[in-house]
């Protein structure tokens, strides 16, 4: 757009305000931030920078838990701070992680049982079964029924119905009985993947390939190759279309192992 064509109340519109400014309490100091930010964004647009607890910014990895709470409430709230939106006069803090308590085991020298998620996590029976936990997961997971579940020996159960968490550790900081939720779930999720799953097939199949060294000769033959070279082959490798048959091979078959 050229200046002639620009709209002439262009300098006006620039010096209106573009948001609404709310005011917060970052770590006890007053800011005025524009109300549409996340906590995350606040703390950044008043100057600070986030070395650590800022993770993926998406909701996805659970480094951010943020607690705050209003003037006019005793409740301490707790959420991401990538996903929690400012509200005036928050006092915010932000958690680098959850200090919970996290059992040491060998996994190889467990069983998927009951007994065993209750033997490393002896506090699971102080559930009160008030359900905070659930209320605060910002993934939405029924954590109180998960936890029930694993003192019930469900650990498919408990494994499938935790298999969103994010770790963030917010279920344990609102929780009266002092659990640590999240680090009982993973807990479940490995012995269920240890134990209970299906081996996949064709990954067994694979492992027994590489030792019966049949990629040898091919790997043999990249070895030997400079990295002009490794490039041009690369690029022109035949890749699998996105909607090919399951039975599909590439053509050239020089390198392709089977049983």
């Amino acid at each position: 757009m050229s200046k002639d064509s620009a709209p002439k109340n262009k300098s006006k519109k620039q010096s209106e305000p573009i948001h609404d400014m709310v005011p917060i309490f970052l770590m006890g100091k007053k800011y005025d931030v524009p109300a549409t930010l996340t906590i995350q964004k606040a703390f950044e647009y008043a100057g600070y920078q986030l070395v650590r607890g800022c993770g993926c910014r998406g909701g996805i990895c659970g480094a951010c838990g943020t607690v705050y709470r209003f003037p006019d409430s005793y409740r301490i709230e707790v959420g991401l701070a990538c996903q929690t939106v400012v509200e005036p006069n928050m006092y915010i803090a932000q958690i680098p992680f959850f200090p919970a308590n996290r059992a040491q085991y060998d996994l190889e020298k467990l069983e998927p049982t009951g007994s065993t998620v209750t033997a490393l996590y002896p506090e699971i029976y102080k559930c009160v079964g008030c359900g905070t936990c659930t209320r605060s997961c910002p993934m939405d997971i029924d954590v109180m029924e998960y936890i029930s579940r694993a003192i019930r020996g469900d650990i498919a159960g408990a494994a499938e119905l935790s298999f969103d968490c994010v770790m963030c550790g917010l279920c344990a900081a609102r929780c009266p009985a002092e659990e640590a939720q999240y680090n009982i779930a993973i807990l479940t999720r490995r012995l269920y993947g240890r134990y209970i799953v299906p081996g996949a097939r064709h990954l067994k199949d694979a492992v027994e390939n590489i030792k019966k060294k049949k990629f040898e000769k091919g790997l043999g033959k990249l070895k030997k190759m400079n990295v002009d070279k490794l490039k041009e082959v690369y690029n022109e490798r035949e890749t699998e279309p996105q909607f090919g048959p399951e039975d599909w091979e590439p053509e050239n078959k020089d390198y392709l192992v089977t049983k």
